[in-house]
């Protein structure tokens, strides 16, 4: 793993309709002494933010460059159609895009669907953002079809949302640059994956030091590395190959027996 030495903050860009909350709150529970920033970036430009170093990972829209930035696919997010309250498509739980065939279809310059063929008709401009879109819907000027976060970020009581079922979907990923995968980065992977504070997986805790200067634990050069507790379970590992959870039943290459302190006696 590069970047050896840890920033002494975390900074975390992320795009709109993205909410980072519950992950924030992990990072700070788990590493009080780290400050995590956070940064709403554009979600065309979130990929350049990283590549700048403008901050260590970000929470983006796929597809990001795979040959600069490593990503993680977290979730795809379901399609809606954003309508005003009083429009037909409201009698309907969920349409299709062919359902919108006679609609002005809203096609705004930040859109995240990526789009091969626009469904319904054009409207005479492009909206300059997904905000200006919203405006144009409430105005009964168009429909606008967005992911489900996009469209619960631009709520308004005047307008209501129906599921889209063949349009295009929007997935969202952990990113960040592939030389840059710091300890800070692979411990909010870690977070974003579920793993506990002890995982294996990821970054080990630094081994105890005893009044003596030496490392205690699994970390120690000791040669034998005995079993914790009375169960007998865990055993020592004698060589280096004893097997440690079959206390007493077999030897290690080096000769020794497979129990320790805690295993139990092997009867003749």
């Amino acid at each position: 793993m590069t970047g050896s030495e840890a920033p002494p903050s975390f900074r975390l860009a992320y795009v709109p309709g993205v909410t980072p909350d519950k992950w924030v709150r992990i990072w700070n529970e788990r590493l009080p002494g780290v400050p995590l920033s956070l940064t709403q970036v554009p979600a065309a430009g979130a990929g350049g933010v990283l590549l700048d170093g403008d901050a260590d990972a970000g929470l983006v829209r796929l597809p990001v460059d795979r040959t600069l930035l490593s990503a993680i696919p977290l979730y795809t997010e379901t399609t809606v159609v954003l309508i005003p309250r009083d429009h037909l498509v409201t009698a309907a739980d969920e349409v299709t895009v062919g359902d919108l065939a006679d609609e002005i279809v809203l096609h705004p310059l930040d859109d995240v669907l990526g789009w091969e063929g626009l469904p319904g008709r054009p409207a005479l401009e492009r909206p300059a953002t997904t905000a200006d879109a919203v405006e144009l819907v409430a105005a009964g000027i168009g429909v606008l079809l967005v992911p489900l976060s996009l469209a619960r970020l631009h709520h308004r009581k005047d307008l209501t949302y129906r599921t889209v079922t063949d349009a295009p979907e929007s997935s969202v990923a952990l990113s960040w640059p592939e030389a840059a995968h710091t300890d800070r980065v692979e411990d909010f992977i870690g977070i974003v994956r579920g793993r506990t504070v002890n995982s294996t997986r990821g970054r080990q805790p630094e081994p105890t030091r005893a009044k003596g200067g030496k490392a205690t634990g699994r970390q120690s050069g000791d040669a034998t590395r005995r079993g914790t507790g009375g169960n007998g379970r865990t055993g020592t590992r004698t060589g280096g190959t004893g097997r440690g959870a079959s206390a007493g039943k077999g030897r290690g290459k080096g000769g020794g027996t497979g129990g320790g302190r805690g295993s139990r006696p092997r009867h003749r």
